[in-house]
């Protein structure tokens, strides 16, 4: 039997990774073409690979301040979102991918190690705790995660509208 403690950690750690109530990023990401992945459509300011990447910047940075004493904040908005509405290359994308499954999982590991105190507020902050960046790792992510299937719906409709109106 799990004491609340390990209860808590392997919750959170769950949600963080997905399913349950949302869809897992993975699969919101396995169901959309490289090709099509830079397209904006109208009315949504992001593109898929924008969202996706803003989902990295933020996580890193959620990351990057739940373990480093020296953390710098970053510059909002513009150091958390991509200019550029596609990647440079393939390679960018599979990049960014990793990245993002990468400093995921070292959340995931992080929230589960048990020397971590869940509820003590880190020493450089404003009484932030390692429950409240999982929290926030969590409610970001699954947010964007939720965007990210609609940008794939839209462009999806888009692409069968113009095949149907198209001779």
């Amino acid at each position: 039997m799990l004491d609340s403690g390990e209860y808590l950690r392997n919750q959170l750690t769950r949600k963080i990774l997905g399913g349950n109530a949302f869809q897992k990023v993975e699969q919101v990401l396995d169901l959309m073409a490289y090709e099509q992945i830079g397209e904006k459509i109208s009315g949504l300011p992001y593109s898929f690979w924008q969202q996706l990447e803003h989902m990295r910047i933020t996580q890193k940075d959620i990351l990057d301040f739940s373990t480093n004493p020296d953390y710098r904040e970053l510059n909002w908005p513009r150091d958390y979102w991509p200019a550029s509405p596609a990647p440079q290359s393939m390679e960018q994308w599979e990049s960014a991918k990793e990245e993002f499954f990468r400093d995921r999982q070292a959340v995931v590991d992080l929230i589960l190690d048990p020397r971590n105190d869940l509820f003590k507020p880190f020493a450089h902050g404003s009484g932030q705790t390692l429950l409240r960046e999982g929290l926030l790792v969590l409610e970001h992510n699954a947010y964007h995660t939720g965007q990210l299937f609609i940008i794939h719906r839209l462009i999806t409709e888009q692409l069968d509208n113009e095949h149907r109106s198209s001779p």
